[in-house]
């Protein structure tokens, strides 16, 4: 099957939020997405794509944000089954293990967050806080900043932006510490969390959008593979050979990107993003990869040490 994605459009002033492993990274890339507009979102300083600079190489992977904003607006409901049990981070005891599912609980927090789970997202925040102590970013979530983020829980917007603030002082202090394999993992777990939360909702509504998130991720899960292997990590060897062997179903999904002059509407400050990206994925494809998805995230969260 064919999608044909066009006449997208943006507000100049639009920055998608993000949270969690998509704040690990800085971002230079402007923001993009199907009938955004500034009223739905906040302006902040988040970003929809990760832009990673790493031995020369520049890598671009999706927030997490991106497709827990897109399962709201197609209209599925919230589902806390598909999240990884917050209760459930005491059993992670190596830096390995505590780094992927600290991104898995970032992007599981930003999900009930954006469903206005305050409950949930109290538990996911203390999850969170956890790991985070556990791997030693411990200042990035100081007695004050939990304060905040405390008092506006019920505040989405807020929530986010102050949650933000938190995993990029985590990432600041990991890169000062030479750390960044860590952070690299964090980016790696929301990544794997994010897919699933595509293929359980896709399983729910099979949308042309859902499809179209599962299957651009050819690119993303390119660049998650090559930023693990420049860290040389012993104890990732199997989690690179899960992640290749999921690459190897996406060799069969085809892109073709025609590129078209934007045009914009000076009065109304919108841009209209006219190139087209065709995307061809077939229903057996989808199937396998959501298979080998849920399986690399079934042993990252089930990890017993």
């Amino acid at each position: 099957m064919t999608m044909n994605y066009n006449k997208f459009k943006f507000n100049s002033k639009i920055i998608a939020i993000a949270l969690a492993t998509s704040l690990i990274y800085s971002c230079d890339d402007k923001s993009k997405g199907n009938e955004t507009t500034s009223d739905d979102l906040p302006d902040t300083d988040t970003v929809k794509a990760v832009a990673l600079n790493v031995g020369g190489q520049l890598f671009s992977v999706p927030s997490p944000m991106q497709t827990a904003l897109l399962i709201q607006k197609s209209g599925i409901a919230y589902d806390k089954s598909i999240l990884n049990a917050g209760n459930k981070n005491s059993q992670y005891t190596s830096d390995f293990t505590k780094a992927l599912n600290l991104g898995i609980y970032g992007a599981d927090l930003g999900y009930v967050s954006m469903y206005n789970q305050t409950q949930d997202a109290l538990g996911y925040l203390g999850a969170v806080k956890q790991l985070a102590d556990k791997i030693g970013v411990t200042a990035a979530f100081d007695q004050q900043t939990m304060k905040r983020i405390n008092d506006n829980i019920s505040n989405k917007d807020s929530m986010l932006m102050l949650v933000g603030v938190a995993y990029r002082a985590s990432d600041a202090y990991l890169k000062t510490n030479k750390r960044t394999e860590i952070s690299t993992l964090i980016l790696a777990g929301g990544w794997i969390e994010s897919m699933y939360f595509s293929i359980t909702a896709y399983n729910k509504k099979q949308t042309e959008e859902l499809k179209f998130r599962i299957a651009e991720q050819k690119q993303a899960l390119e660049s998650i593979i090559k930023l693990i292997s420049s860290h040389n990590m012993p104890n990732a060897e199997e989690l690179l050979k899960q992640l290749e062997e999921l690459a190897k179903i996406y060799e069969g999904v085809t892109t073709k990107y025609t590129f078209v002059e934007p045009t914009t509407d000076d009065a109304k400050k919108i841009t209209y993003i006219n190139s087209t990206t065709e995307i061809s994925i077939s229903k057996e494809q989808i199937e396998q990869i959501a298979e080998k998805v849920s399986a690399i995230r079934d042993k990252i969260v089930n990890a017993k040490s």
